[in-house]
């Protein structure tokens, strides 16, 4: 969803705004009945039991409280929840020169994402209800461990030869994974290992490995290798899709060579750290000729498109052409002879 909000902004020519609500939880009334015994900090009135009234940090229902209590104020304000994503909000709005959009709200607890051609009136409504933190409103710098930002772009366009686009980087969430990995490999007197090219080891095949099963312990920290992976790969690193998808396939029972192989995909991170996302609104020049077009209607002589009934109104803002690349390693386990579908 972040991803698709800043193409949307890049092709409709919004402004971003980052914010965070400050004691989010607290703004909130519980729904339960909620009491604890007032302790020694409430002085002399310590003893009584205290009903507690809002959704305070450490009750087991205060997320939803919070959530539900945002949902209700940006209902307030006119925003509806998308179809796709429910914590990702819109509302009709329409710049000076008459062109028409869908302005979005993104929420994740309290970081507030904000795409429209004047996020800051937004920001103002939304004051009314609850206070961000100081300094937090402003262009987001990073947003839920991506980096976030701005370059300049030489596209050879006419009417834009040069511009300022958005970019989304895992760099300082891979500088601090691998400073993690490399603390925890010191205590083993270890290290990662030196001149990576390529993701995973040449020739590797995880199914084929047949090392030591880890213990309890390290089947642990596999997984949380390889969860810190799968959220690298979310924030851009798309070259990393098929090798975490392949090492995700052993979480319950991995093996010694593939944690190494972890430890690999970490090294060549640390070698190749540059990488990121640009949004774009340029559309690509892509040859017909890379796409070969097959007649399927023998084997699906109904087909058609599932349009949902209650889809959005379509506005003025720009379309959205996808563009879909799958490589598929046909047959590619040595095992069970499955495949491994890639997807950019």
């Amino acid at each position: 969803s972040v991803r698709i909000m800043f193409t949307i902004a890049a092709l409709n020519d919004l402004s971003l705004i980052g914010a965070d609500v400050q004691n989010a939880y607290i703004n909130a009334p519980t729904k339960e009945k909620v009491y604890t015994t007032a302790g020694l900090e409430f002085g002399s009135n310590a003893g009584p039991p205290a009903i507690i009234v809002r959704a305070l940090y450490g009750l087991k229902s205060s997320g939803a409280r919070w959530r539900d209590h945002l949902a209700g104020i940006l209902r307030t304000e006119g925003f509806q929840g998308s179809l796709a994503d429910p914590d990702v909000w819109m509302r009709k709005a329409r710049k000076p020169c008459g062109f028409t959009y869908w302005e979005y709200l993104l929420a994740y607890v309290d970081d507030i994402l904000i795409i429209s051609h004047q996020p800051h009136a937004v920001i103002d409504a939304l004051s009314q209800h609850v206070t961000f933190k100081p300094g937090s409103v402003e262009p987001p710098k990073s947003y839920l461990g991506a980096d976030v930002f701005q370059i300049t772009v030489h596209d050879g366009n006419g009417d834009t030869p040069v511009k300022q686009v958005w970019c989304m980087s895992a760099g300082e969430y891979v500088k601090r994974a691998i400073e993690e990995v490399e603390r925890e490999l010191a205590m083993e007197d270890s290290y990662l290992p030196k001149r990576v090219e390529t993701p995973l080891s040449s020739g590797y095949r995880p199914e084929l490995d047949f090392s030591l099963e880890l213990d309890g312990a390290k089947v642990n920290y596999y997984q949380g290798l390889i969860g810190i992976l799968r959220w690298i790969v979310e924030l851009g690193r798309i070259d990393l899709i098929v090798p975490v998808s392949l090492l995700s396939r052993f979480m319950m029972s991995p093996r010694e060579g593939h944690l190494q192989q972890c430890y690999h995909i970490f090294a060549y991170l640390k070698q190749f750290n540059r990488s990121r996302l640009v949004f774009d609104d340029a559309v690509p020049d892509l040859s017909d000729k890379y796409f070969h077009v097959c007649d399927w209607s023998e084997y699906y002589p109904d087909a058609a498109e599932a349009v949902p009934q209650n889809i959005p109104e379509a506005l003025l803002g720009c379309s959205v052409t996808t563009t879909c690349f799958v490589d598929a390693d046909h047959a590619g386990c040595k095992v069970t002879r499955r495949s491994q579908t890639g997807l950019i």
